[in-house]
């Protein structure tokens, strides 16, 4: 993707308010305009950002139909689902993850808080084509602010219940007009916690730290050339295993953590790109270079009991039990980029891409005297060491050609081969494994011009997601792909007051990779259905009735049904793991002048979620929910300074972010990790330049 403050740009709304803005995506490599763009887009401009207060990925995955996540286990251990594709632990991502045009490449980097951003873009359905063997199930682009001429700043402030505290800042500027500019952002957050251990008596899901420093160096050394650097480091503490005991079986049963372990993560990463871009006589050539180093350990309760709750111990053995991972990654990629110029009936965009990754994991279980964490170095305590050290070298080549046969009619047709050579050691025992997956993604798209405002496109499209080895003494999983067939309508509609966007898709999956635990042998494991079939509807629509008063939201369906499973026949006609069939999302928000030089603002959210199914046999279903928020603010003369009250959930409904079967989590009684409940606090910026 482009970078610099071109690729920011977004046109600005009329004065007047009679319309809405017009927000401008990346999506396809190329700057364009959202209703421009033949593929099911849901994006959030820096003006939507701000007026709905998205600050995290849990935010803006919330407000997206057809999309879920799922934060359990750890700190930095999340889950997203996007049209039934599902992510898991210890594998590649089904949604390719792009910060600022960088490909993070590891799922723990998911998880984000989000500050100083410009735009956030998710794409629906495979995007294999161009973003690779991670987008079997879409993509997420998110683009930081960028850093301009003149110099400003900002400093935030929220507090919020469960003792939450959270500082920001930045500054931005030139060290010389138009030639070096940047930008620096930093953020701090500490939280005792709001989710109770009563065994403990005491909160365990609190964040002693979680600070990150971004910076940003754009350089213009002549016309024709940019060259964007970006380092950024993230450092954190925080709980982990904080999953409660539902002895019925029923998540819709809520029951509270009774560990006698408080588990703690700790995690660090470290991140670094340069992005060049050259202007041609035939087109920009970009280059992208990566690097990240990730570090995340953590230490917790194993049987998530205690010595009276559970005086049998672990599995009966007679004593209690704690579990430990230490996970280093380090990332190193490389992507060339060819694009044509915009303004001409055919356009193309060639590529070619490298990824190398070495990969460390140590998983642990061990014998619990004490409740303390440090019995996981005990070698006289340790009863499960798995240790394995993987390197995967995967590439690509990568094109798309679009041509306009008309005005009115665009065929664009891309093509993607990726292959990954994976190599895994056990670093116990000395074996060795390795294998080698490879897939062509192709894509064709149509797309018709109704008239200036309105266009409909139809899509075929393939998704890869490379298989790989489970702990050593486990069986490999296979690679899973997923083809596409999509129609949908964009439209502006009552003067472009009303923007309605709608998309039909039906897919069959192949080897569907889903996740479970393996206690006794202390392993995460991946495996595969054999074939699924995903289809529903996206629906997405913002409307301008008046000056000051808008509303959007959304609807998104997804039926998957289980076609064939091996491993667990019975599941055949079953939803898929952590589906929700169906969601609904609605906002409204107003703007009104309430003195000279301030406005006021309010905004009422509401989210409906169905069921969720969480395993292959549907047996453990959450019940369907309905989460309300709301955020009152004021706001200074452009901008200079805001603040605003904001709750969340305001309902304080109760229910488990994760659950895990005992079937499919390994021990005699079902785990559910709970999610926070009501949040509400106080935010205050001040903006200064």
């Amino acid at each position: 993707m482009a970078a610099g403050p071109a690729l920011a740009q977004e046109a600005a709304p009329p004065a007047d308010g009679s319309k809405l803005e017009t927000v401008i995506v990346s999506s396809q490599r190329r700057l364009e305009p959202l209703q421009e763009v033949p593929v099911a887009v849901k994006a959030f401009s820096a003006r939507q950002i701000d007026a709905m207060g998205i600050t995290s990925t849990q935010d803006f995955v919330n407000l997206t139909p057809n999309m879920s996540f799922d934060n359990s286990f750890t700190y930095g251990n999340s889950f997203i689902v996007l049209r039934g594709v599902t992510q898991i632990n210890n594998a590649d991502s089904p949604v390719a993850v792009v910060v600022d045009g960088v490909p993070q490449n590891n799922q723990k980097q998911l998880k984000m808080n989000l500050f100083d951003i410009e735009r956030i873009e998710v794409l629906k359905g495979p995007q294999g084509a161009l973003y690779g063997r991670n987008a079997i199930g879409g993509a997420i682009n998110i683009e930081t602010k960028p850093p301009g001429n003149q110099l400003e700043g900002f400093v935030g402030m929220e507090l919020g219940n469960g003792g939450k505290r959270e500082l920001s800042a930045g500054v931005s500027g030139a060290l010389k007009e138009d030639v070096a500019l940047f930008r620096i952002v930093g953020q701090t957050l500490h939280s005792d916690g709001l989710l109770q251990n009563t065994y403990l008596n005491r909160k365990i899901d609190g964040v002693d730290h979680d600070n990150s420093l971004r910076a940003k160096l754009l350089l213009r050394p002549s016309s024709d050339v940019q060259i964007d650097l970006r380092a950024s480091t993230i450092d954190f503490k925080a709980g982990a295993t904080w999953d409660s005991i539902v002895a019925s079986g029923n998540p819709g049963d809520i029951t509270q953590p009774v560990e006698n372990i408080f588990g703690k993560t700790t995690g660090k990463t470290n991140d670094f790109s340069a992005k060049v871009e050259a202007d041609l006589a035939i087109g920009t050539l970009t280059a992208i270079t990566g690097y990240t180093r990730l570090r995340e350990s953590y230490r917790g309760d194993l049987d998530f009991s205690n010595p009276t709750a559970l005086p049998g111990g672990f599995l009966g053995f007679g004593f209690q039990a704690g579990q430990g991972q230490d996970l280093k990654v380090r990332m190193a990629s490389q992507e060339l980029r060819l694009t044509s110029k915009a303004s001409q009936a055919l356009r193309w965009i060639a590529g070619v891409y490298y990824l190398d990754t070495k990969r460390e994991l140590e998983t642990r279980a061990f014998i619990d005297t004490d409740g303390s964490l440090g019995q996981y170095d005990d070698p006289t305590k340790v009863i499960i060491d798995n240790s394995e050290s993987n390197h995967n070298k995967a590439s690509a080549v990568f094109g798309q050609l679009d041509y306009d046969f008309r005005k009115d009619l665009t065929l664009s047709t891309a093509l993607r081969y990726d292959r990954d050579e994976r190599h895994q050691t056990d670093l116990i025992h000395g074996g060795v494994r390795e294998a080698s997956y490879s897939k062509w993604q192709p894509k064709g798209t149509l797309t018709y011009k109704l008239n200036r405002d309105e266009l409909v496109y139809g899509t075929l499209s393939t998704g890869f997601r490379s298989g790989g080895f489970n702990a050593p003494g486990q069986a490999d999983f296979k690679p899973e792909t997923l083809t596409n067939a999509e129609l949908g309508v964009k439209t502006m509609l009552m003067d472009g007051r009303l923007q309605l966007n709608a998309a039909v898709f039906a897919s069959r999956s192949k080897n569907f990779q889903f996740f479970y635990v393996d206690v006794s042998q202390g392993a995460q494991v991946i495996s595969n259905i054999d074939k699924v079939d995903l289809k529903g509807l996206d629906l997405d629509f913002r409307f301008l009735p008046m000056k000051g008063l808008e509303f959007d939201g959304g609807l998104g369906i997804t039926d998957s049904t289980i076609k064939k499973d091996t491993a667990e026949p019975g599941a055949v006609g079953n939803h898929t793991p952590k589906n929700v069939p169906f969601k609904v999302n609605l906002g409204a928000q107003y703007a009104q002048p309430v003195a000279a030089g301030i406005e006021g603002t309010i905004r009422l959210d509401y989210e409906h979620r169905d069921k969720k199914y969480w395993h292959p046999d549907n047996v453990n279903v959450s019940p369907a929910l309905d989460l309300w928020g709301l955020r009152v603010g004021l706001r200074g003369a452009k901008d200079r300074w805001s603040v605003a009250l904001v709750g969340k959930n305001l309902a304080n409904k109760r229910y488990y972010a994760d659950y895990n079967a005992g079937k499919y989590g390994g021990l005699p009684y079902d785990l559910g990790s709970l999610a926070v409940g009501r949040t509400y606090g106080i935010e205050a910026k001040w903006r200064f330049e």
